[in-house]
This record gives C-alpha cells, sequence and structure tokens, in this order.
C-alpha cells in the first residue's frame, strides 16, 4: 500500500515545491524591478521644485533677493527661462543612454549569470541615483554634472529588464502568461507610486533625499538578490517549464537534437536533473539579427516605440503638466500623477488577461490604443475642471497608455522569445527582450524630449504630439491583428468541422 501512494505524493510534494518556488522568483523580480523603476521617478516629481514661481514662497529675514525676483528659489541652472528645455536635457541624458545600452545588455545578459549580472546593476543604480540627490547637498549648480550622472544611470539600468524577463521566462512556459505577466508587471507602475510618494516626502524641503533614499533601497534589494535569486528551476532540482510543444513529443523521440541528449527513464533522481542541466547548457545563444527573423519581432518593437515614447511622457511630465495647469503644489502634483500608474496596474493586468482569453496579443494592444487617443483628448480639455473628474480620467487614461506598453515588453517578449522557430533555444529570450525595449526606449527618450521643446507653444501641442504616435503604434500592428483574425477564422472553421463528424458518428 505505501509504495502504491508513494508516486502520488511524490507529485503532490513535487507540485507544492515548483509552486513555491515559482511564486517565490515573481516575488524577487517583481521587487527587483520595482526598485528601478522606483529610482527613476523622483526626477519627475522634483522638476516643479527646481523651477517654480517665488513669488509664492516667503523669502528668509536674511534674504538679499529683491521682493520682484520670481525666481530666487530656483535651483541653478534651472532657474532661467530655458529651464523647461534643460530639464529635456536631463530626461534625454538617461533615455538615450538607456536606449543605447539596451541593445548591449540583452546580449550580456545571456552569457553572463543574471544574478551577478542584476546585482552589480543595482548597486550601481542605487549609487547613481544617490548622487543625483547629493547634488543638493553639495551645492552643485552646473548642468554637466546632473547629464553625466543621468547618463551612467541610464547605462547600468539597462541591467535590469532583460534580466528578470529571462529569468521570469525560465520559470514560465506559454500557458496564462499574459495574465500572469500582466499581473506581475504592475511593478512598473507601483515603483512608480512608491518613487512618487518618497520623492513627495522631501521634495519642498531638502529634495535630494527623494534621490537618495530611493537609491539607498535599490542598492539594499541588489544584496538581497545576490543571496536570494534562482536563476533556472534546474538549480533548486525543480521541473523545467513547457514553453512550446507537447511533452510527450519529447518523449517519443529523446535521440532528437532539438530535445537534447536522452536520459534513461528509470535513473536517478540526480542523473535526471544533471541531463536537464546539460540539455539546457547546449544551445548557443542567438545573435541580434538571428533575433529580428523571428516573426512579429520588428513589429512589435517598432509598435512598443511610440506606445513608450507616451507612457515615457507621461512619465516625466505629467507632475509638471498638473502644477502647471492646476496650480497644485509640487508635492500634490506627485501624489495626484500616481493615479495614471494606479490605472495603468489595472490596464496590465486586463491586457493579459483579455489577450489569454481571445489568444490575440496584437488584437488586444490594438484596441487599447484606439480608445487611448480620444481619452488623452478628453484628458485635456476636460480633465481639469473638477478632482473627480481628474481623478477618473487619469485612471483610464493610465490604463490605456500602459496596458499595451506593458503587453509587449513582457508576455510578447516571452512569446516571442520561446518561439516555436527557435526549436526549444529559450536562449533568445534575453536578446528578444533587450531588442522590443531597447527600441521602445528610443520612444520614450523621444517622448520627454519633445515634450521639452513642444510645451513652451503649449500644453495643447504636446498631447496631439502624444495621440499622434497613439495612432502609428496602432497602425503598426495592423498586419498581425489581420494574421490573428486569420487564425481565429480557421480555429473556428476548425471547430465547425469536428462538431460535424461527431454529429455524424
Amino acid at each position: 500500500m505505501r509504495s502504491s501512494l508513494a508516486p502520488g505524493i511524490w507529485f503532490l510534494r513535487a507540485f507544492s515545491r515548483d509552486s513555491k518556488y515559482r511564486a517565490f522568483i515573481l516575488l524577487i523580480t517583481f521587487l527587483i524591478y520595482t526598485c528601478y523603476h522606483m529610482s527613476r521617478k523622483p526626477i519627475s516629481v522634483v522638476k516643479s521644485r527646481l523651477h517654480h514661481n517665488c513669488s509664492e514662497v516667503i523669502q528668509p529675514l536674511n534674504s538679499t533677493h529683491s521682493l520682484n525676483d520670481t525666481t530666487w528659489c530656483n535651483w541653478a541652472p534651472f532657474d532661467k527661462s530655458n529651464y523647461k528645455e534643460l530639464l529635456g536635457a536631463v530626461d534625454n541624458a538617461f533615455l538615450v543612454a538607456y536606449a543605447i545600452g539596451m541593445f548591449i545588455s540583452g546580449i550580456f545578459g545571456e552569457r553572463l549569470p543574471l544574478r551577478y549580472y542584476l546585482t552589480a546593476g543595482m548597486l550601481l543604480s542605487g549609487l547613481f541615483t544617490s548622487l543625483f540627490g547629493l547634488g543638493y547637498f553639495w551645492n552643485i549648480h552646473v548642468l554637466w554634472y546632473f547629464v553625466l550622472v543621468q547618463i551612467f544611470n541610464g547605462l547600468v539600468q539597462t541591467t535590469g529588464w532583460p534580466a528578470v524577463v529571462s529569468c521570469v521566462g525560465n520559470w514560465f512556459g506559454k500557458g496564462k502568461r499574459g495574465l500572469i505577466m500582466g499581473i506581475w508587471n504592475s511593478h512598473t507602475s507601483v515603483g512608480n507610486i512608491l518613487g512618487s510618494l518618497l520623492a513627495g516626502v522631501w521634495v519642498d524641503q531638502q529634495w535630494g533625499l527623494s534621490f537618495v533614499v530611493p537609491g539607498i533601497i535599490t542598492a539594499i534589494m541588489g544584496i538581497i538578490t545576490f543571496f536570494f535569486l534562482i536563476e533556472y528551476p534546474e538549480d533548486v532540482d525543480c521541473s523545467p517549464p513547457q514553453h512550446h510543444g507537447n511533452p510527450e513529443e519529447s518523449q517519443d523521440h529523446p535521440e532528437d537534437p532539438a530535445n537534447g541528449p536522452s536520459c534513461n527513464k528509470e535513473s536517478s533522481l540526480e542523473s535526471a536533473v544533471t541531463c536537464s542541466k546539460e540539455a539546457s547548457a547546449q544551445p548557443s545563444a542567438i545573435s541580434f539579427f538571428g533575433a529580428l527573423r523571428i516573426p512579429g519581432v520588428v513589429e512589435f518593437s517598432l509598435c512598443l516605440l511610440f506606445a513608450k515614447l507616451v507612457s515615457y511622457t507621461f512619465l516625466y511630465w505629467l507632475p509638471l503638466y498638473i502644477s502647471n495647469v492646476v496650480h497644485f503644489s509640487a508635492k500634490e502634483a506627485g501624489d495626484l500623477s500616481t493615479l495614471f500608474d494606479v490605472g495603468g496596474i489595472i490596464g496590465g493586468i486586463l491586457a493579459g488577461l483579455v489577450s489569454d482569453y481571445i489568444n490575440g496579443r496584437a488584437t488586444t494592444c490594438c484596441v487599447m490604443l484606439i480608445l487611448a487617443a480620444p481619452m488623452m483628448f478628453l484628458y485635456n480639455h476636460v480633465g481639469q475642471r473638477g478632482i473627480g473628474i481628474s481623478i477618473v480620467m487619469l485612471l483610464i487614461c493610465g490604463a490605456l497608455v500602459n496596458g499595451p506598453y506593458a503587453l509587449i515588453t513582457t508576455a510578447v517578449s516571452a512569446d516571442l522569445g520561446t518561439h516555436k522557430s527557435l526549436k526549444g533555444n529559450a536562449k533568445a529570450l534575453s536578446t528578444v527582450t533587450a531588442i522590443i525595449d531597447g527600441t521602445g526606449s528610443i520612444g520614450a527618450a523621444l517622448g520627454p524630449l519633445l515634450a521639452g521643446l513642444i510645451s513652451p507653444t503649449g500644453w495643447n501641442n504636446v498631447f496631439y504630439m502624444l495621440i499622434a504616435a497613439d495612432v502609428l503604434a496602432c497602425l503598426l500592428l495592423c498586419r498581425l491583428v489581420y494574421k490573428e483574425i486569420l487564425a481565429w477564422k480557421s480555429s473556428l472553421g476548425k471547430d465547425k468541422g469536428s462538431n460535424v463528424a461527431l454529429t455524424h458518428a
């Protein structure tokens, strides 16, 4: 009796153990990228403190400034009339470095241990984020210092995304990937919210702490990553996921090179794990141009360029927009802007759930992008007429803008990185993720730059630019949407045919 129950008990224990490890990987990678985004957000909150109308601020008793001086409380060099262009340059220093570094980062991510790679990246990200804030305490007023710090921070921040997506892809198969990654990708919005709230605590007093505190937290998380991150299921004797194909087919063809070397079914658990590790270590890393040839990579990459342009313009300029239009304080504007990220959490989860249900990633993205364009127009024109309307519009805009962005950077990247054309070679995942997010990061750099250049002509023109980018993102997915519609028609035809056959039988 005992021996007959053993396999069942073993299965339940193994399933429970695998589930616990997978939940742990989701949690630790969630916290890792939450910290990355948390360290990026303070600059958008502090902008309105670096330059604002000083006539509303009470001058100290020993002040030598004129009563008519409206710039005495601003932080040089951002105290001049061209402050928007200078702040745009600081944003762009980070984002251009991030975009360039992302294409290289995925290549390193495939060839270096993810645990070491992420640890080094987080420690350096914490350092450079803190250095920006230390400019306040060191009384630094030269533009090149802030630009240089942002360039280095942008480069080291590229270690995060390809590595965490690759790690999650190592642990999770394709089933329900959209929903799982939609929930998991809320780390982006959670990080933005935490970054805004933390920055808001000190922005009106010692704004340097708005950077130093998130920087320290990020560095601490890097140390935790070094001790606790597990890269592969095989490292802790867990079963690897099935990305594509039927597991029975692999057993029917044990000598197939695509399946790796054969293993004796009667061998011990230790030899099975060893064999699994050898099989996973065999595939070579894919080349950059090889990754571009995977169907859908180019279309989704270009779509993300425009989708991320919109998302990052909101990320870096929304608090300043609210402060200028509604005349809120820096802290109030930062707090209100977090509602956009709350909407982003809802949108990311909804996009993953719907795309899993209809089996259509491109169609889900396209529909949300179509709805986002009129909602941004409405937010600019009626969103500031009352706090209630503003809250609702920010939530809806956040969901529709960040939903496609979240889906493409997570589930779509993981799908393409484990595409069936790769024949089980998941080594492409990091490179594919880097190509897609790297192309998107070009848009992330362009958006805030264009906003800085266009905003002096009026905020209406900034929103027209965002709506145009949103429409272009949608158009780039038309071919993939058409292919998904054809696939649905084919699937419906097969279902009808099988039902007719069953009826005649």
